[in-house]
């Protein structure tokens, strides 16, 4: 991770430099077939190919390699945590990105509404994506219907199929299995506690989801439920005490911002879902902050969905808004994916993601186009992910010498 400490130490406000880390979730990919071009080596990005022209590129792990990581944990390697000393539920993060006021008294779990024959196999783990209006209300019968004595109960809609379930009681513990099989073809798994003190949580936990089944019979695509990440709030320092940064996040999806949030960012507010939406975001709060996080799903979503083209797309409409950002001239403008997420594996995976820095104080590694085989090449070379904000602070000059 990135050394603490060290950070704590050296970092400075002198320089007011602004550093912008823009995120697509899942960029990186693999081709349809061997010696192919992956997703993003499909997509046409102008803009993107001239950042590599004035900058440093390489191949990010977001955990270790040969590890696929979860979104959470790679998010907060971006960040310059350790995302193994740092395991985060995701629960928690849903929870806090939809401003749930959570207690020490909670444990959240992020859920997906899904799909079961009539068998009890899960045959889409996302119930079709169903639209958030349908959340809602699913929700809130959710809510009505279900009641497990001991504990609060509170079922919260996210966006589209996900939603947050928070139990609020006296000894409720977060060391708990999962029930999403991660396949298809399989029943949902009970959830087993991890140590004996959990033995209580895991019974209320499967009671909310033999309950939630029965009330939910009825309503496919949406006949069933799927908990994960469950999650205690946690204690992070913050990324203004580590860095001396003001930071905001600009995202669409509440998990993100929830993630933000736990690592002190403000959550920047908008209208629309577009990547310019959320670039015009930025550029009107640009005054106000000197770090932005960036976040745009749809590349991960279509990824999992094994649509290459659609995933082409998204990085395409990404590049042609770029523009926008270029405009109030950055100081730092750090490019990257949480994780990869190849269409033809329609899941996370392992590989390196490609990764740019481009600053006037980069050194250009004579590439001229973003893409996975471009950036195997690159000045970067094949780095951890905690290392990225040590790296953006250096190129901003907003790190002191070290030493005499």
């Amino acid at each position: 991770m990135a050394n603490f400490d060290l950070m704590r130490r050296l970092h400075t406000t002198d320089n007011p430099a602004r550093i912008v880390m823009l995120v697509m979730d899942g960029l990186g990919g693999l081709p349809r077939e061997p010696g192919g071009r992956t997703e993003l080596e499909t997509a046409r990005t102008p803009n993107l190919d001239s950042l590599c022209a004035r900058g440093s590129s390489g191949l990010s792990y977001p955990v270790a390699p040969g590890i696929t990581p979860g979104s959470g944990p790679a998010h907060l390697a971006l960040f310059g945590y350790d995302p193994v000393r740092f395991d985060i539920g995701r629960g928690v993060l849903e929870a806090l990105g939809i401003d749930f006021p959570m207690t020490d008294r909670d444990v959240a779990a992020r859920g997906n509404f899904c799909s079961l024959d009539p068998a009890g196999n899960v045959t889409d783990r996302r119930a079709g994506r169903i639209d958030t209006e349908t959340c809602i209300r699913l929700c809130a019968e959710l809510s009505r219907g279900v009641r497990i004595p001991g504990v609060e109960l509170f079922v919260e809609p996210v966006k589209e199929h996900r939603f947050v379930l928070v139990l609020r009681g006296d000894g409720l513990e977060d060391t708990l299995t999962e029930t999403d099989p991660l396949v298809t073809g399989k029943p949902p798994l009970a959830i087993a506690p991890e140590a004996p003190s959990a033995a209580r949580s895991a019974e209320l936990m499967n009671e909310f989801v033999a309950q939630a089944q029965r009330i939910l019979a009825d309503h496919l695509p949406a006949n069933g439920v799927l908990l994960r990440g469950f999650a205690k709030h946690p204690s992070l320092p913050g990324m203004t005490e580590l860095y001396g940064l003001t930071c905001a996040a600009v995202a669409v999806y509440p998990m993100y911002r929830g993630l933000a949030r736990l690592v002190g960012m403000n959550k920047v507010t908008f209208e629309g879902e577009t990547p310019a939406d959320e670039f015009r975001a930025a550029a009107a709060h640009w005054d106000q902050y000197d770090f932005f996080f960036i976040h745009v799903k749809k590349t991960d979503s279509y990824g999992e969905d094994g649509n290459f083209d659609a995933k082409v797309g998204v990085i395409e409409s990404v590049d042609q808004a770029l523009p926008i950002l270029l405009e109030k001239q950055p100081d730092v403008l750090v490019v990257t994916g949480d994780h990869s997420t190849p269409a033809t594996m329609m899941t996370h995976s392992w590989h390196g993601v490609p990764t740019v820095i481009a600053s006037k104080w980069a050194r250009f590694d004579g590439l001229t186009e973003y893409g996975e085989s471009a950036c195997l090449r690159g000045g970067l070379g094949h780095f951890p992910a905690e290392h990225l904000m040590p790296m953006a602070m250096a190129h901003a000059r907003r790190l002191n010498k070290y030493g005499a």
